[in-house]
């Protein structure tokens, strides 16, 4: 029982600091439940990214959804109690922005023009910025990419993945979900010719 009460905890701690959306709030959520609680292990956490950007919605709901049935089932709890850390999970995660927007609406309606809360927004967008990076820069481990030294082939394909990605969204504007699902193939046919 105490799982859901730190799901719980955690999750509305992350919803009520991460700014940036759900991109923003990957990096919090690999630091809280990978590293200071240990639910799940980093390879999990990348796979639970991978499946969040492949449902609909939101990521950073997707990703406490998936985060808190794999931390109760991992824990030993039963899949019908892992449902219940995943409704936990989400519910807390989302609770603050409902909370927030009610408050902020009426604010924000009144005083969107004052020169106040636009230079507030002018410092948050570079914070924003530096959250998405942060968080790609995190999900650049080992597990992902591979090591130069260990698995030398799995490293120049997950290199040559990112930069082809890279290239094709920033240059050629080709949507995310075609890029995942292309790279998906490529490394079904490739990994399957090479192991």
């Amino acid at each position: 029982m105490m799982i859901f009460l730190e799901l719980f905890y955690t999750f509305i701690k992350i919803g009520l600091f991460s700014f940036g959306g759900g991109y923003g709030m990957l990096s919090v959520i690999q630091g809280e439940v990978v590293t200071r609680h240990s639910w799940i292990s980093s390879s999990e956490f990348t796979d639970i990214v991978a499946i969040s950007q492949m449902t609909p919605g939101p990521i950073g709901i997707n990703s406490a959804t998936y985060v808190g049935y794999t931390a109760v089932v991992n824990s030993g709890g039963t899949e019908l109690m892992g449902v219940l850390g995943s409704l936990t999970a989400s519910f807390a995660v989302m609770l603050p922005s409902v909370i927030l927007m009610l408050l902020v609406s009426r604010f924000f309606m009144k005083y969107s023009r004052h020169s106040g809360v636009e230079a507030v927004f002018a410092g948050l967008r570079p914070a924003v910025v530096g959250l998405i990076a942060s968080a790609a820069l995190l999900l650049m481990t080992k597990d992902n990419f591979g090591s130069i030294v260990e698995t030398p082939l799995q490293f120049w394909v997950s290199l040559l993945l990112f930069c082809s990605a890279f290239i094709a969204m920033k240059f050629f504007k080709i949507s995310p979900l075609l890029l995942l699902f292309l790279a998906g193939i490529f490394g079904g046919i490739f990994y399957g010719l090479v192991l």
